[in-house]
């Protein structure tokens, strides 16, 4: 049997990144509000809404298709978080949290991808 993807922890874990993401920006300046905050929320969003939406496809080829969508969104959040650390939006023990949350879900993302190619071999 199928499991839903509210089942599989790669997505829990994205869901909890995505909220921490919303926490950080929260403390931006308010005239980020639609830049920087906005994109790193847009973003953080994509990453477990495209494991829920691959994993409603078909093939296990069409779902490794989002999670590699949902690994570029999360790149993307990492380096606007650097650069927010830059601007000194975020203090750089934030920043390091987040980051380090980041490498986390980018490594369990990279293992249901390795999972996925070594079923199709």
């Amino acid at each position: 049997m199928s499991t839903s993807f509210k089942d599989l922890r790669v997505w829990q874990e994205a869901m909890k990144f995505a909220i921490q993401v919303y926490g950080m920006t929260a403390q931006f300046p308010r005239h980020e509000l639609y830049g920087l905050s906005n994109q790193l929320r847009r973003a953080a969003v994509s990453v477990p809404s495209n494991i829920a939406a691959g994993k409603g496809h078909r093939s296990d080829r069409e779902f490794g298709h989002f999670l590699f969508h949902a690994r570029g969104s999360l790149l993307e959040v990492q380096t606007q978080i650097m650069i927010a650390k830059e601007l000194q939006y975020v203090s750089d023990e934030n920043a390091q949290c987040i980051l380090a949350s980041a490498d986390s879900l980018c490594r369990s993302l990279n293992a249901l991808i390795n999972s996925l190619r070594e079923k199709a071999a």
